[in-house]
C-alpha cells in the first residue's frame, strides 16, 4: 500500500469501515482480543473519505478459539452471529462493540459512549480449576472510548477506553491501544496490526483473579488476595478483512495476549499466556 497516496489508502480503508464486525462468541471483558480490533479502520474511513453511505450493515457467521477464561491451560471453540450497523459516523451496534454515540466525530478524532455486555465465568466451564470459586454473572458494561490519527501521511491510530462491570464486584478496565495500516493492503485485502495494555482496578483484579479464605475452603486453591490496581494484560493484534466479491467477505482476527504480574499470580492461572483467532463469513448490504 502506497501511504503516500490518500486515495489508495482510503479504498481499503472504506473496505474496513463498511465490512469489519468481530465475531459475538468473542464480547468479553476484557476482550481475548485487543479492545481496538472492534473497529479498526472506522475512525480513518471517515478521515480519508467524506462520503460514506448513511448505513452500513455487515451481517454473518463466525467462529472463535479461545481460552476457556484468562488464564486458563485449555481452549473452546465459540459460534455465534455477526451483526454490525455503522449509522454514518455517528452511532453504531455491533455484537462485538454494543450500542454506541459518537458525542465528537471530527476528522481524525473519535470521542464516545458505548453499552455493551460481559458474558461472565461460569464454575462448569472449567470444573478441575474453577469448582468452588462461584459463578461470575452476566454484566451490562457501560464504556468511554476515544480514539485520534496522528496524521494522514503517518495514519497510526491512538485508541483509548475505560469500561466499569455493573455486576456486584466488578470493578472498572482501562484500554491503551495503538494500531497501522500494514503494507501490502489494497481494495480487496486490509489489515491492520498493533499492541494494547490493559489496566484494571484492585476491584477487578481480585473479583476475577483474587481467591477469599472461603473460595479456598471450598475450591482447594491457595487463598491470595490483590490489594492493588494494575496492569491486567499485555498483547498484539492482527486483523484483516479480504473481499471476496462485492457483498461477500472473510474477516480474521487475532491476538496474543501476557497477563500482569498481579493476575498471573493468581491461583487460578495455569498459563499467564494465552491467543485467540476469530473467523467469520460476513454478508454486505
Amino acid at each position: 500500500m502506497d501511504y503516500s497516496t490518500p486515495a489508495n489508502l482510503s479504498r481499503s480503508l472504506i473496505l474496513l469501515a463498511c465490512l469489519t464486525a468481530p465475531t459475538a462468541v468473542i464480547a468479553q471483558t476484557p476482550s481475548p482480543l485487543q479492545e481496538w480490533q472492534y473497529s479498526s479502520g472506522l475512525i480513518l474511513a471517515n478521515m480519508f473519505e467524506s462520503d460514506l453511505p448513511e448505513v452500513r450493515v455487515v451481517s454473518g457467521v463466525g467462529s472463535a478459539i479461545q481460552p476457556i477464561y484468562d488464564g486458563s491451560r485449555a481452549y473452546r471453540v465459540l459460534d455465534g452471529p455477526v451483526i454490525n450497523i455503522q449509522f454514518k459516523d455517528i452511532a453504531f451496534i455491533s455484537t462485538g462493540d454494543g450500542i454506541g454515540y459518537d458525542v465528537v466525530h471530527k476528522c481524525g478524532l473519535q470521542l464516545g459512549v458505548s453499552i455493551g455486555y460481559d458474558l461472565g465465568r461460569k464454575e462448569r466451564d472449567d470444573y478441575a480449576n474453577l469448582i468452588g470459586m462461584g459463578d461470575k454473572p452476566v454484566s451490562a458494561v457501560p464504556k468511554l472510548f476515544g480514539a485520534w490519527v496522528v496524521s494522514q501521511e503517518f495514519p497510526l491510530v491512538i485508541r483509548s477506553d475505560i469500561r466499569h462491570l455493573l455486576r456486584a464486584g466488578g470493578g472498572s478496565i482501562a484500554d491503551l491501544g495503538a494500531y497501522f495500516p500494514l503494507p501490502g493492503s489494497s481494495a480487496h485485502l486490509a489489515m491492520f496490526f498493533g499492541p494494547s495494555i490493559t489496566v484494571a482496578d484492585k476491584r477487578y483484579l481480585q473479583d476475577m483473579y483474587g481467591v477469599t479464605n472461603q473460595e479456598s475452603a471450598s475450591s482447594g486453591h491457595l487463598a491470595y488476595s490483590i490489594e492493588q490496581s494494575g496492569i491486567e494484560a499485555t498483547g498484539l493484534g492482527f486483523s484483516a478483512t479480504w473481499t471476496l466479491s462485492r457483498h461477500y467477505l472473510v474477516n480474521v482476527d487475532a491476538a496474543i495476549n501476557h497477563l500482569g504480574h498481579l493476575p498471573a499470580d493468581s491461583p487460578l492461572v495455569e498459563r499467564a499466556s494465552g491467543h485467540v483467532v476469530v473467523l467469520s463469513f460476513d454478508y454486505t448490504w
